[in-house]
Order: C-alpha cells, then structure tokens, then sequence
C-alpha cells in the first residue's frame, strides 16, 4: 500500500506564505506525476499545481506567480511554495500522486493525502 502525508498547513495573514509538503511512502517503485488540489467550504475539488515525472508544472490560473509546486524524487516527496496569499485560497489541501506498485505486470493508482488546512485571514 501507499500513504501520502501532507503537513505545513496553517493560519496565515493575507500576503504571507506557506510551504506544504507532502511526502509518500509504503510501495513505491516510481512515482509518475504529482499534484495538489484543494477544497473550500461549500465548493468542489479543484486542480492547484501539478508536476510530471519530468518535472514539468502546470498551474491553475488562480495561483500562476504566487504558487510553485516542487518534488524531491530522491525523497518521494512534493512541495507547495505558496506566496502572496489570500483569503480566498483558504481550503483543506491534498496531495495526489500517481504511483507505481508494480512493474511486472505494471500497476499503477492514483493515492490521496488526507489534506491540510490552509486559512488565510487576519
């Protein structure tokens, strides 16, 4: 099995910043593509960040220049840098990784963190 632990969530004035971290562990032989979402109160899931195998990123247009997402391949591990922050990205946070279990026959699944709240307010 895999688990995927998300932490450095918290309260934050408006303008500060925030890393979140999201570390995978159990069996993994290789990690595809990376990824948090968030949900807010009363709203659906939604794409934050994502980052590839190759390190390729990609953002939602809400956070392009304040947020940048990051992995540690060595460690299994993903980052979120987030700045210039606002109320409206309160939300619980998840992390979303598509994992490798098996090579031969080849297994892979998507796994989810628990989530970590991010408020953001004065």
């Amino acid at each position: 099995q895999v688990q995927l632990e998300e932490s450095g969530g918290g309260l934050v004035q408006p303008g500060g910043s925030l890393r979140l971290s999201c570390a995978a562990s159990g069996t993994i032989f290789s990690i595809d593509a990376m990824a948090w979402y968030r949900q807010a109160p009363g709203n659906q899931r939604e794409s934050v960040a994502t980052i590839t195998f190759g390190d390729s990123t990609n953002y939602a247009d809400s956070v392009k220049g304040r947020f940048t997402i990051s992995r540690d391949h060595a460690k299994n591990t993903v980052y979120l840098q987030m700045n210039s922050l606002k109320p409206e990205d309160t939300a619980v946070y998840y992390c979303n990784a598509r994992v490798v279990t098996g090579i031969i026959p080849r297994r892979a699944g998507d796994y989810w963190g628990k989530g970590t709240l991010v408020t953001v307010s004065s």
